[in-house]
């Protein structure tokens, strides 16, 4: 039966995502808008800024960016300003995580291409879900000495952050299930359920 109480969680399950996902969509705007839309006021002639601008100059220039990315000169340039950012004491520990985090939302970045696997631990009866993130180690400044040796990075839950393990490759199940699925399904702590984690066979477990 469902009594008000219950009612209301539901709805509050419906209302607060669309809320927050509005209200961040609404400052991100709203900044844009103060910062860029100012800007072409100023060097406009006067009649020529429309609202609305600053936000469609802020989306063209970051398109922009992600076009430069492609193009060696600006990528030696954007590799020079993060290696400056990655020596600054404290900005770098805010800037790496930024970054990190960015690149799990980054379509064909190393991060998102991961494989999705399930970790089977010697000797524990759990398993846990991880991404692939290198098979090659020749030019680490370290000797791994597990054998068949393979990265798998595995967050945390709600939040940013994680281990990153060498396993055997023994260890590891690979699993049909997309990056952006096994991310959600891991970041919201198995509440996600778009998704359920299948074996190398499709067979949900």
């Amino acid at each position: 039966m469902n009594t008000p109480g219950k009612l209301f969680l539901k709805g509050l399950a419906v209302v607060i995502p669309a809320a927050l996902t509005l209200a961040i969509l609404w400052w991100l705007a709203r900044a844009a808008e103060q910062f860029l839309g100012g800007v072409l006021l100023r060097i406009l002639p006067q009649g020529w800024y429309i609202p609305g601008m600053g936000v469609v100059s802020a989306v063209a220039m970051t398109m922009l960016i992600g076009l430069l990315t492609h193009v060696i000169v600006f990528q030696r340039l954007f590799a020079v300003g993060d290696a400056i950012l990655n020596r600054l004491p404290l900005v770098k520990t805010l800037y790496s995580a930024i970054k990190d985090f960015m690149g799990y939302l980054t379509p064909g970045s190393q991060v998102a291409q991961s494989k999705v696997v399930l970790v089977r631990l010697p000797g524990q009866p759990f398993e846990l879900l991880g991404f692939v993130t290198r098979e090659d180690f020749r030019r680490l400044p370290f000797q791994i000495t597990v054998e068949d040796p393979i990265a798998v990075y595995l967050p945390f839950s709600y939040q940013i952050g994680g281990y990153t393990l060498f396993l055997p490759r023994s260890c590891l199940t690979p699993i049909d299930m997309s990056f952006e699925e096994a991310m959600k399904f891991v970041l919201t702590g198995g509440v996600s359920r778009e998704a359920a984690p299948k074996n190398s066979e499709g067979i949900e477990r």
